[in-house]
C-alpha cells in the first residue's frame, strides 16, 4: 500500500470526524497525549477550536504561558494521523523541558514516517513565525523522537533532569530557510 501524502491543516469543524478518531484511537491507547493540546475534552468541538485559534492570538492564555499555533496532520484522504503544536516563544520551563515543536503521532499510524513529516512540515511553519533556532526536546527512552529530530537537523545540546528525574534530551535546530 502506497503511504499517502499529508499536510498540516488548522484546527477546524471540517475535521471533527477525523478528529474525533484520532482522539478515540489516542484515547484507547492509554498512552500520554502528545502534544499537551490533544489532551483537551473535545465534547464541545466548536469551543475547543475556538480555544486553539485564541492561543495563536495569545488571548485567554494563562499567565506565564506563551502563544502557540496548533496544527493537525492530515492524509489526501482526510484522516488525521498527528498534531503538533508550536509556542512562539520559550519560557524557562519550555527552554528546559518543552521546546519550541511539541508533536505526536496517533498509536496506529506509527512507524510510517509520519514524525519525521510532521517535524519537517512544522519547522516551515515555525519559520513562518520567525522562529529561526527552534528548541525540539524529547524525553530519552524516546529512541524513535530522537532519530526524528536528527533526522531534521538537531544538535542536541545539554540534558535537562526534570524533578521527577526524568531526562529530557534538547536539540536545536537551525531553522534559516534552506537556499
Amino acid at each position: 500500500m502506497t503511504k499517502e501524502q499529508v499536510r498540516l491543516v488548522r484546527p477546524s469543524i471540517a475535521y471533527k470526524e477525523a478528529y474525533m478518531a484520532f482522539y478515540q484511537d489516542w484515547l484507547q491507547s492509554g498512552e500520554l497525549m502528545v502534544p499537551w493540546v490533544i489532551a483537551k475534552d473535545p465534547s464541545d468541538f466548536e469551543g475547543m477550536i475556538a480555544s486553539l485559534h485564541r492561543s495563536e492570538q495569545g488571548i485567554d492564555i494563562p499567565e506565564g504561558w506563551v502563544k502557540d499555533s496548533t496544527y493537525w496532520l492530515v492524509t489526501e484522504t482526510g484522516k488525521m494521523v498527528g498534531a503538533v503544536n508550536i509556542r512562539h516563544e520559550l519560557t524557562d520551563k519550555l527552554f528546559n523541558s518543552g521546546g519550541h515543536i511539541g508533536y505526536g503521532i496517533r498509536p496506529d499510524e506509527r512507524q510510517n514516517h509520519y514524525g519525521s513529516q510532521i517535524l519537517e512540515l512544522s519547522l516551515v511553519k515555525a519559520r513562518e513565525l520567525g522562529i529561526t533556532k527552534v528548541l525540539v526536546v524529547c524525553d530519552a527512552h524516546n529512541i524513535a523522537s530522537k532519530k526524528v529530530i536528527l533526522r531534521n537537523g538537531g544538535v542536541q545540546d545539554q540534558h535537562y533532569v526534570e524533578p521527577d528525574g526524568n531526562v529530557v534530551e534538547r536539540f536545536w535546530i537551525d531553522n534559516v530557510e534552506k537556499c
